[in-house]
């Protein structure tokens, strides 16, 4: 499959540079500097710049048939997949394995572990209902047939990469993973009750996020009623609210493209803020105990979690610390009392800057401290199922955020089992409710 694939990307790279050379006259397509020149001459309009999301705004926007193609052009080439086939092709041993794609605590943050070499934990989604086919056209390197019944080839090479991860021969894979893991921990650490009683009976945590917003009875919020159009809106504020965000971060979630109006957005934080009080609590006591353990010295506990000033004087290190409920620490270095950007007094310590991967100063705030230690703990719980699954008898081959992936053979693939494991209790988190969800495939893919 990997090496079907490189070899229709070059074929198909190959066909989509001449059409754009012979539609555009240009030396280099790919130029930004020359393309962005070339649309700005055709459209008689100023293209800001050629980035992902203004070249889709731009495809659906722009009336200029010649440049409309040559921007499908430049997102067909856009593609990352072939590197990913790259890396599989440049990592994989003789025997038809790949090893090394996981380092344990490669995030110095939460501990979390980071994908190496293909990046496991960012691989495209796949959305084709006929990925069997797919590999095989790709397997048989049948371009031809590939543009035919696909259309985009880039694309349709991009939702494979997950499949080029198989079982052992005569083995199937078994791919669980927790629901909702994050919203179950934050919710269990808050103590946000109603949020609790959700994940202990039907676990729709969007719509009953929506009920608890508007007033207006879950039992309403399904399709077909007016009233699912709410439930768009109770998983935006979900999936961008927990963590202190507010009008910024809903518009970094897509807010906007899912039909919101920026009108609408301050409201939604209100609510939803409004209906989750011991969640808002749980940043603001994080970030005064934070304060208090800088200015007094003096270790604070919140909700289970211990802070502290810890020293290692003998060497001159100095940290910043949480102790989780697993009694696994979390450490700040160098940390120290300033004014942030806001002007407000803010806890400050030294780390990698996740954007320029440079070591600098950061500056953290209550919201931040409670993703740091939900993370956390969610990579705690994820490890304790890695233990336990192992414990009975499954071989776990990868783990991809809180998701895991066995090689069994199939009278072994008992989901039901491997759930059950993964879902049992925790002693060092007593009331997390915690379940998993999954399937038995081929050939790796998200369900």
């Amino acid at each position: 499959l990997v090496e079907g694939a490189l070899q229709c990307d070059q074929t198909i790279t190959k066909e989509l540079m001449n059409e754009a050379i012979k539609l555009s006259g240009l030396e280099n397509p790919k130029s930004v500097q020359q393309l962005t020149k070339w649309l700005e001459e055709q459209t008689g309009e100023e293209v800001e710049n050629l980035q992902k999301a203004t070249v889709k705004k731009l495809v659906e926007t722009i009336d200029n048939d010649k440049a409309k193609r040559m921007l499908e052009i430049r997102q067909e080439l856009s593609k990352t997949s072939i590197k990913k086939y790259q890396a599989m092709a440049e990592a994989v041993c003789s025997d038809g394995r790949v090893r090394g794609l996981l380092q344990f605590y490669g995030a110095n943050r939460t501990g979390r572990w980071a994908g190496r070499l293909v990046q496991v934990q960012n691989l495209p989604r796949n959305y084709l209902e006929t990925l069997s086919h797919a590999r095989e056209c790709v397997k048989g390197k049948k371009v031809e047939a590939l543009k035919l019944i696909y259309g985009n080839v880039p694309d349709t090479l991009s939702q494979l990469i997950r499949t080029a991860f198989i079982p052992s021969p005569g083995n199937v894979l078994l791919v669980a993973d927790f629901s909702a893991i994050e919203a179950r921990i934050i919710a269990w650490l808050a103590g946000e009750q109603w949020r609790q009683e959700v994940f202990a009976t039907h676990g729709k945590i969007y719509e009953a996020s929506a009920a608890a917003m508007f007033g207006v009875p879950i039992e309403r919020i399904v399709r077909g009623n007016p009233e699912y159009e709410l439930r768009q809106k109770g998983k935006i504020a979900e999936l961008a609210l927990g963590y202190q965000g507010s009008v910024g971060a809903l518009m970094s979630m897509g807010a906007t493209n899912m039909g919101l109006t920026e009108d609408e957005l301050p409201d939604i934080v209100h609510r939803w803020r409004s209906s989750n009080k011991r969640i808002v609590d749980l940043w603001y006591s994080m970030e005064r105990a934070a304060l208090a353990v800088m200015r007094t010295g003096q270790p604070a506990g919140i909700k289970g979690l211990i802070m502290a000033r810890e020293g290692d004087y003998e060497h001159r290190q100095d940290f910043f610390t949480i102790t989780l409920p697993s009694g696994r620490k979390l450490f700040y270095p160098r940390p120290f009392l300033s004014q942030n950007d806001f002007g407000k007094e803010a806890l400050h310590y030294h780390g990698v800057n996740q954007n320029n991967k440079k070591w600098e100063v950061i500056s953290t705030y209550g919201g931040k401290l409670v993703e740091n230690c939900v993370q956390a703990i969610a990579r705690d719980c994820l490890a304790e199922a890695l233990m336990r699954v192992s414990a009975a008898g499954y071989q776990i081959v990868m783990h991809v955020h809180d998701e895991v992936v066995i090689d069994a053979p199939k009278y072994q693939a008992d989901l039901d089992r491997v759930c059950e494991i993964m879902g049992q209790p925790i002693d060092w988190a007593p009331g997390l409710l915690l379940t998993a969800d999954g399937f038995v495939t081929d050939f790796y893919m998200k369900d």
